[in-house]
């Protein structure tokens, strides 16, 4: 067994553990499943009461208990009678032993614990040397919305308390960076009940963020010969029936709405709006490639125990394109995305990531042919460029295969990111053809492709990658001039309307506040460069520089620090 096994082992035998500790303090408790997860596990309970927080160290402590009594994990084999005798007052375990294909249950025992289980388990309780409980959800049985609601305990697990301490620092961390916590302490957007779950209002700040990136994703589109489009947020629901959207994506999209006795639904992809763009006139091999860009906000149905700020929302923009070309040029557009995706990642600061093949679905349309076709052009593609991946088998989408980047942020979590997919199924289903220099139709490839993903979701990945601290190009305000006191607002005003002329953005803190109180705030609103003026500035036409990170640059004429915070915008860092 692997170290990485003999892990998993632990956590799993962790879980046990736990439900035993939660059995003591709750003796009418109904258990659900307990796996091992990345870096821990968890258990599903119904209980008598709603858990919280303040009830975590009373488990531990009865974990510690259990695991200081060094009780012997042991494995027995039922019959799926004696099964369900056994459990005979846990509903969900006769759920899961109805469902099992085999005559003969497998059960594991430690102290007063029995668990429906496959095993394997360590030892003994003794084994399990470093573990912490950190936070409690609300989780439906089976993952069914319909089923009942119950509460899952979260636990993490370690070969040492080192490994365990520097674990929980990372916790803490990511939970500092946290982009539902800053976007309210920078006031970047909000989620309203009144409007509904999973749809975003972008305050000015983080509009302002939104709007820089989605300006400097025009512009590189257009240096790649891309032309910007804009399709409708509905259309008739006959244009989905024809895609196959509505057969493999139905649980997805929202219901029809009727309009003069038609049906509509809103839009989930931007895709069809282009084929219909490209469609509007005869297109000769000469014209392909064609690549059609938009910034198009979609609407897909999330359940509501999986939205996430920003991460997981229902209505969202995506930096969408869509490639009509012939099937000799798939290949070198394909790469030509693969080029462009990491020159926007990096240029945001992303240098870590991961690239996957997703290949066939078990629910596909089109011919095995086409897929087989569409899945060698991005192998080759990849193998060419000579970039390292993996395969993700069954992962694809269902008229083809996909390449997707997995972008890797400061603290080493992954995103989805860039998505390049090729597709022979929808042109055949809409004809879209072009006249081939024999002057006959053929019918031409789709490359549907995203360079960022989701404007929302990428924005939760750029606060947390840099905890709210933007490189100075993407921050909100950029500078703030703080004058220390009221008569040297006048000036403090004049050196913002210098810096505003310079395209800076910048702002005066002219509160009635002490100036010390002011820089602190300034640099929990992670603003780059706070410009102290006072008697000397305001006499000698300077400024002091501040940065967010408390260096103190000193006393600088104004040109010199405009200079210094045009450089770094211009430089994106």
């Amino acid at each position: 067994m692997s170290k990485e096994e003999q892990l998993e082992t632990v956590r799993h035998s962790a879980a046990h553990v736990m439900a035993e500790a939660v059995q003591r303090l709750f003796p009418e408790a109904k258990f659900g499943i307990g796996p091992a997860i990345e870096n821990g596990f968890y258990y599903d309970f119904e209980l008598p009461r709603p858990l919280t927080p303040e009830d975590l160290p009373g488990i531990e402590s009865e974990m510690r208990e259990i695991i200081s009594a060094d009780l012997p994990f042991t494995k027995e084999e039922l019959s799926r009678e004696a099964a369900r005798s056994l459990f005979a007052s846990q509903p969900y375990k006769l759920e899961l032993i109805d469902e099992l294909s085999d005559d003969v249950v497998t059960i594991y025992k430690q102290g007063l614990f029995v668990d429906l289980c496959r095993g394997p388990h360590v030892a003994s309780t003794d084994a399990i040397k470093a573990f912490k409980l950190t936070h409690i959800a609300g989780a439906y049985w089976r993952g069914d919305e319909k089923r009942p609601m119950l509460q899952r305990i979260y636990g993490v697990a370690f070969d040492t308390q080192t490994d365990l301490d520097s674990h929980l620092a990372c916790l803490a961390e990511a939970a500092r960076r946290d982009h539902r916590k800053l976007g309210k302490e920078l006031d970047l957007y909000s989620i309203h009940e009144e409007i509904g779950p999973g749809l975003i209002c972008w305050h000015p700040k983080g509009a302002i963020i939104r709007q820089i990136v989605e300006d400097f994703w025009k512009a590189e589109h257009r240096k790649q010969g891309y032309d910007i489009v804009y399709t409708p947020h509905i259309a008739k629901i006959d244009l989905w029936k024809t895609s196959g959207h509505w057969d493999f994506y139905r649980n997805y999209l929202y219901s029809p709405i009727e309009v003069d006795e038609q049906q509509y639904i809103l839009k989930p992809m931007n895709c069809l709006g282009h084929i219909m763009i490209y469609q509007s006139q005869i297109r000769s091999y000469r014209d392909l490639p064609v690549r059609y860009a938009e910034l198009g906000t979609v609407y897909r149905y999330e359940r509501t125990g999986v939205l996430y700020g920003l991460a997981r929302v229902r209505g969202f923009t995506q930096d969408d394109a869509h490639i009509f070309c012939r099937s000799d040029q798939i290949e070198a557009e394909v790469a030509g995305v693969v080029k462009l995706a990491q020159f926007m990642m990096a240029t945001f600061g992303f240098h870590d990531y991961e690239l996957l093949l997703s290949t066939r679905p078990e629910k596909y349309a089109g011919t095995m042919e086409m897929w087989e076709q569409a899945t060698e052009s991005l192998k080759h593609v990849l193998d060419v460029l000579d970039l390292p991946y993996k395969i993700d088998p069954g992962e694809g989408v269902f008229y083809g295969p996909k390449i997707d980047i997995k972008l890797r942020d400061a603290l080493g979590h992954d995103w989805q990111g860039p998505t390049i997919q090729v597709d022979f199924n929808l042109p055949q289903r809409f004809n879209v053809n072009y006249v081939g220099d024999d002057g006959l139709e053929h019918t031409a490839t789709m490359i549907h492709r995203t360079v960022l993903g989701s404007m929302e979701r990428f924005l939760a990945c750029l606060i947390e990658h840099y905890g709210g601290a933007f490189p100075v190009w993407l921050s909100p305000v950029q500078a703030v001039v703080v004058p220390i006191a009221d008569r040297h607002v006048p000036y403090a005003q004049q050196v913002e309307r210098e810096l505003k002329q310079a395209g800076i953005r910048a702002q005066v803190d002219d509160r009635t506040e002490r100036m010390n109180l002011k820089i602190r705030q300034a640099q929990l609103a992670k603003i780059p460069y706070m410009l102290i003026v006072g008697d000397k500035e305001t006499a000698s036409s300077k400024v002091s520089v501040r940065l967010r990170s408390g260096e103190d640059l000193g006393s600088q004429s104004l040109a010199d620090a405009k200079s210094r915070i045009i450089t770094s915008v211009e430089a994106k860092v």
